[in-house]
């Protein structure tokens, strides 16, 4: 008879997908700690069955287009910050395309979107990302720059999409057929992906640019407006990255003249 242990592992490192097959080799087991385990097994397949309902559903969008090749959906990461740059990406999933829990990237953790990120980038027809700058930024306003990230985006696709699907905007200059959806970051699929992509590529770059200027805590905050980056432009003043269009309110030169 196999031990407790070795029943807990492996219901561990069985794939959801084939729980439902293994439990009932342990219905006669009457130990307790087995029960338990069996009973852990089946909250983790309704869990499961729940999670592909809902990825299920995320595909309504795509569906609307069976005669489209190449869905992709668009999203931004970085309007809002005070520093560093606005990234866009474009991902193109496969039609049978089986990845779960892609969502809103604000609705996952860090070690989530990491993973998911990952296995988006293997199994995707195509990604691209475009990043705007600080500086383009303060140039051309945060709108235009999304616009211009989005469009890079676009252009970096290896497979360039026949349909897009974009978070609420409509992205001019672009003469791909495209439909904007309110909240399209937890609605579709496609935007969900691009939305992990666009997050994890500019949270890696403000990790990065915090080693380059320490002290406002980019690492952490990634540019937002937290109490302590406000704190630190205010004695430290703005540094290179920092979109001078946005911060006004905390520095008397947000030029940084002497």
């Amino acid at each position: 008879m196999e031990s407790i242990a070795q029943i807990k592992e492996r219901i561990r490192i069985c794939p959801d997908g084939e729980l439902e097959s293994l439990l009932p080799e342990f219905a006669a087991d009457e130990r307790d700690g087995v029960r338990k385990l069996v009973a852990a097994g089946y909250k983790r397949i309704d869990a499961y069955k729940k999670e592909c309902a809902r990825t299920e559903e995320m595909w309504h969008y795509e569906r609307m287009y069976p005669d489209r090749e190449a869905i992709g959906g668009i999203d931004e990461v970085g309007r809002g910050p005070l520093a560093g740059p606005v990234v866009a990406a474009c991902v193109i999933l496969p039609k049978d395309c089986k990845l779960l829990y892609i969502n809103d990237s604000k609705q996952l953790s860090e070690k989530k979107r990491e993973e998911l990120y990952d296995r988006i980038l293997e199994e995707a027809v195509s990604v691209g990302v475009g990043v705007v700058s600080h500086t383009v930024i303060d140039e051309i306003n945060i709108l235009q720059a999304t616009y211009q990230a989005m469009r890079e985006a676009i252009a970096m696709m290896s497979v360039k999409p026949d349909q897009l699907l974009v978070d609420a905007v409509h992205i001019p200059q672009v003469s791909i057929p495209q439909r904007g959806i309110v909240k399209g970051d937890a609605k579709s699929i496609s935007i969900a992906a691009a939305s992990i992509v666009a997050k994890v590529t500019r949270d890696r770059m403000m990790a990065e640019l915090d080693k380059e200027y320490p002290g406002y805590g980019f690492a952490g905050n990634k540019g937002y407006g937290s109490a302590e980056h406000i704190a630190a432009i205010r004695s430290m003043g703005p540094c290179p990255i920092h979109r001078r269009s946005f911060i006004h309110a905390f520095v008397d030169d947000p030029e940084g003249n002497s």
